[in-house]
């Protein structure tokens, strides 16, 4: 089912750009990022502050340390997403922008996001995850906000994701768009290639 039209919004570079359709099939996403006051270059609001957040029962963070990998790949699992070994997820977080919320009470990991890039022009989100009892509270909102803002903040300008045709209407309202002047994602996938005989 095909979404209308979005409006045309102000681009980083202060011209509207063309509406965009959405495409059902197409995973490939781009933020365009909002037009920041006095060169802040952030351009995104948190819908729910830290301290609310810390009232609700969760601690906000924004870096992979004490963050527990192996409770991490319980929630990848719990919500279908495949787990990984946990060196190697180490490794990842390692070279990755991260925003989590850990419940107060447990330390251990109930919404996940990270970004991996340049750290200058471009980023790519990937793992974002909220642990199943604890989606529909705003908390998947409240970590994307946090990584974005934090990637404007560091002046990346091109941030991209892949999502399921389900979840798209949650990226939406976060300020992504599908296709922005026609730009298609394309992925490589070792598994799908010919190997060399």
């Amino acid at each position: 089912m095909q979404q209308p039209q979005v409006q045309p919004r102000p681009s980083a570079r202060g011209f509207l750009r063309a509406a965009v359709t959405f495409k059902p099939r197409n995973p490939f996403l781009l933020h365009r990022p909002a037009a920041s006051a006095a060169g802040a270059g952030i351009g995104v609001r948190l819908t729910v502050s830290d301290a609310e957040l810390a009232s609700r029962g969760f601690d906000v963070r924004r870096t992979a340390e004490g963050l527990d990998v192996a409770a991490l790949n319980q929630v990848f699992a719990r919500v279908g997403f495949p787990q990984r070994q946990e060196e190697r997820l180490r490794r990842a977080l390692e070279h990755s922008e991260v925003a989590w919320l850990a419940s107060a009470a447990t330390g251990r990991p109930v919404a996940f996001a990270r970004a991996a890039g340049d750290g200058v022009f471009n980023a790519v989100v990937w793992d974002v995850v909220v642990e199943p009892s604890c989606q529909g509270l705003g908390l998947g909102r409240a970590v994307m906000e946090r990584l974005v803002a934090e990637l404007r903040r560091k002046g990346v300008g091109n941030i991209v994701l892949y999502a399921e045709p389900r979840v798209v209407g949650f990226y939406r309202p976060l300020g992504f768009a599908m296709d922005p002047d026609g730009i298609r994602g394309m992925a490589y996938y070792r598994s799908k290639q010919k190997t060399a005989q």
